[in-house]
């Protein structure tokens, strides 16, 4: 993430918060987000310098101008003008950062070797907000790798409850024994 991401986040999370539409603002933005991760063609055509900046910013007044935020479409075209699409992922970032700051919402990615159903996840988010005192938000993630079990990263801490980091551990204590 690089400075200007920061920057431009932080200030759209000011406006938002000044407006009182941090939540609306972050939920389009990652829906957006999610658009222009799933169509990277069109963040092609809107950084190709052969189409006018006015026709560009036409483009995105079409697609979101009508269905989003007025200040989140404005922050679009600012991004637009000065070539800064590039940036978004990281001002959303930012954004979603502040927001759940000022609301003490912590993200938890879950990796597991098999998807877990929504009866597991909302029991794993009870357990972390209980162990947390937070909202808890979850992201799962599926590797095969973990075998069974599931390991949660949380506001920095890592709790492995895999049967391949059980296994490491095993492996780390008989190498210590045999040395």
């Amino acid at each position: 993430m690089t400075e200007r991401s920061r920057v431009y986040g932080s200030s759209l999370y000011d406006l938002a918060s000044e407006e009182k539409l941090t939540e609306p603002i972050r939920d389009q933005m990652l829906a957006i987000k999610q658009i222009l991760r799933d169509n990277p063609d069109y963040i092609r055509l809107l950084a190709e310098p052969s189409i006018k900046k006015a026709e560009r910013i036409g483009l995105i007044d079409a697609a979101f101008g009508s269905s989003c935020e007025k200040y989140l479409v404005s922050f679009l075209k600012l991004l637009c003008e000065r070539d800064l699409l590039g940036e978004y992922e990281g001002c959303c970032e930012i954004f979603t950062k502040r927001y759940n700051e000022d609301h003490n919402i912590s993200e938890a990615v879950v990796t597991s070797a098999v998807a877990l159903n929504d009866s597991q996840i909302k029991a794993l988010a009870a357990k972390l907000e209980a162990m947390s005192g937070k909202k808890i938000t979850i992201t799962a993630k599926i590797d095969p790798k973990v075998l069974a079990g599931i390991k949660v990263e949380l506001d920095g801490k890592q709790l492995d409850g895999t049967v391949s980091g059980r296994l490491s551990g095993i492996k780390r204590k008989l190498d210590e024994v045999v040395m």
